[in-house]
């Protein structure tokens, strides 16, 4: 069967966690790159964060604020970020025009979710996201998937949640908008039930036999993204549906390894050691699947083990850092692809709130160091060129890092 390669996603997406496609190229038929030359190795768990000078808390807002006047001056004239520009020789798998509808719809959640979580009381800033957030009332309704194979929508109902619960939450007390709300958040609960892979969790491909409802593989790190979002809604007093719950469960944790790598999907359950399944391989999955699982009960996910892939991502930043900004995914060694950079750190940065607080500066100096060196010269943070969207969903990811980093 021929696949497409992996991206979004977004996310990396999503992009954003995550992941979009390349025709004719995936983690399956990627060149095994790097186990050779890359061998994994013991690592001292003390020593990366020991050699971190920790940033001071006027360089982690100043990097913020930086971030935020960049999304400002990016967002579009309708209040979304991103478009389809930008293309390229080597242009991702992006059937028109509904997997930009998706790719916008995430995006500008992301972002939107940015500006509420910095809480930027700037006039400029607090207009741009009134107008982001109107976009998405208006527009997220109407996101579907593209095509019978291309289900980039999952990932505009995964962040566009994200984005409902935190607006929900500022809507104070307009009691018409708020209502408005719940209704599209019970939507994006209904979406999600619908795109479900019959297998259970969610992939955004269905190169199987493009059925109603997805024949597609579950994809560890898009099940991960979606069930952290249903976590933060059931905490804001909203019900996700349980049964797609715990089937997103059931299929993230036949995807998990002995040493807590996560397969990239499902699909690759017969070559579980591949390179992109060993832990550099894994490590921008392994944070946000382990917070998925923790977060709905599984008593496995330890505090020590949060603090072992912690440190395993600072260690071994290297391995994703080699993939980023790369445009062909999964060259680099372990067949890391660069839309898993700012994905991976966004989801540590959760994790890092699962500690007790004691536990907390030495990981928040090392992830927010990482973060730092890399925001670019216009104030962005980006990964993989995909189109115009990766400048604003990369410093989206950034920003929400930082800001739990202080």
């Amino acid at each position: 069967m021929l696949r497409r390669s992996l991206i979004l996603t977004v996310a990396a997406a999503a992009a954003f966690a995550a992941p979009l496609a390349v025709r004719g190229f995936d983690a399956a038929t990627a060149p095994d790159t790097g186990e050779a030359e890359a061998p994994d190795v013991a690592v001292d768990s003390e020593a990366p964060a020991a050699e971190i000078v920790p940033p001071t808390a006027e360089e982690i807002q100043a990097a913020i604020t930086r971030g935020i006047d960049f999304l400002i001056a990016d967002q579009n004239d309708s209040g979304s970020w991103g478009s389809a520009t930008q293309t390229k020789d080597l242009n991702i798998y992006a059937p028109i025009p509904g997997a930009h509808h998706g790719f916008r719809a995430a995006t500008t959640a992301l972002c939107v979710s940015t500006l509420i979580e910095a809480d930027d009381q700037r006039p400029e800033v607090q207009a741009a996201l009134r107008r982001g957030e109107d976009w998405l009332l208006e527009h997220l309704p109407t996101v579907r998937r593209a095509t019978g194979d291309a289900i980039y929508n999952v990932w505009s109902h995964c962040y566009g949640l994200q984005a409902l619960v935190r607006m929900h939450a500022r809507a104070g007390e307009d009691e018409a908008r708020k209502s408005s709300i719940r209704s599209l958040i019970e939507q994006q609960f209904d979406l999600l039930s619908r795109y479900e892979s019959v297998d259970g969790g969610w992939g955004y491909y269905d190169f199987r036999y493009r059925t109603k409802q997805p024949s597609s593989d579950s994809i560890s790190f898009v099940n991960a993204a979606v069930l952290v979002a249903f976590h933060e809604a059931k905490l804001a007093g909203f019900e996700p549906p349980q049964r797609v719950v715990d089937r997103a469960v059931a299929a993230t944790l036949r995807q998990q390894l002995p040493d807590f790598s996560y397969l990239y999907g499902e699909y690759l359950k017969w070559r579980p050691r591949r390179a992109i399944n060993r832990p550099a391989g894994s490590l921008g999955r392994t944070q946000a699947c382990n917070l998925a699982l923790r977060f709905w009960g599984d008593d496995k996910i330890t505090e020590d083990l949060i603090e072992e892939w912690l440190d395993r991502l600072i260690a071994r930043n290297g391995w994703l850092d080699i993939g980023r900004k790369r445009p062909i995914p999964h060259e680099a060694w372990f067949q890391v692809a660069g839309y898993f950079y700012y994905f991976g750190h966004y989801y540590a940065a959760y994790c890092i709130e699962e500690l007790p607080e004691e536990k907390r500066p030495r990981h928040q100096a090392a992830l927010a160091r990482v973060i730092l060196d890399k925001q670019e010269k216009d104030g962005s943070w980006w990964d993989f060129p995909l189109y115009a969207y990766h400048q604003p969903y990369g410093t989206s990811f950034a920003v929400m890092t930082l800001l739990r980093c202080r």
